[in-house]
């Protein structure tokens, strides 16, 4: 299954708790600090260990975040100790920050080219994006030489491939049907 599938209930679950407490800032603060720690090699090691209870990982996590975490944040770690979903944190942090820019009203986007972008082609793309979703958009970039022309954006879980390495795929795949 897809670490992000895992991911998704406790990243909306975090979301359901910081709309209600209207604390998103707080909470994308409390998820930044607990990836940080279970991405530490000495806890990624204590997290590991089948010799090793699961309370007492969560102890060790509690003490080392201190009072930062709140009690929600600390029953969060407890809860992704217990079920064996630590290293799901960077997936759960980057899904909370969706959410947290889709209630801010902004959207991130990832486009992915086979060669750069000039500043205008991207203002661009960008401008079409807002213009489709209704949402301002922040955009990344990253170079593909393999899609040899074209566009692939990600916003959120939806891909548009427009790229020519897509066309040839679909191409492929009606071809042989």
């Amino acid at each position: 299954m897809e670490r992000a599938t895992l991911a998704r209930p406790y990243a909306e679950a975090v979301g359901k708790l910081a709309a209600e407490g209207k604390a998103w800032d707080r909470w994308s603060e409390r998820l930044a600090l607990l990836a940080l720690v279970a991405d530490d090699a000495q806890m990624r090691d204590l997290a590991g260990n089948p010799a090793v209870p699961a309370a007492r990982v969560a102890e060790v996590i509690l003490a080392v975040c201190g009072d930062k975490l709140g009690a929600e944040g600390g029953n969060l770690a407890t809860l992704l100790v217990e079920n064996k979903r630590l290293s799901l944190l960077p997936e759960i942090v980057a899904l909370f920050e969706v959410l947290k820019a889709a209630q801010e009203g902004e959207l991130t986007a990832h486009i992915t080219s086979a060669y750069e972008l000039s500043n205008e082609q991207l203002a661009g793309l960008v401008a079409k994006l807002e213009a489709k979703l209704g949402r301002n958009i922040t955009a990344t970039q990253s170079l593909d030489v393999e899609l040899i022309g074209g566009v692939v954006i990600q916003v959120g879980d939806e891909v548009m491939d427009s790229s020519v390495r897509g066309g040839l795929a679909s191409l492929a795949v009606t071809l042989k049907a």
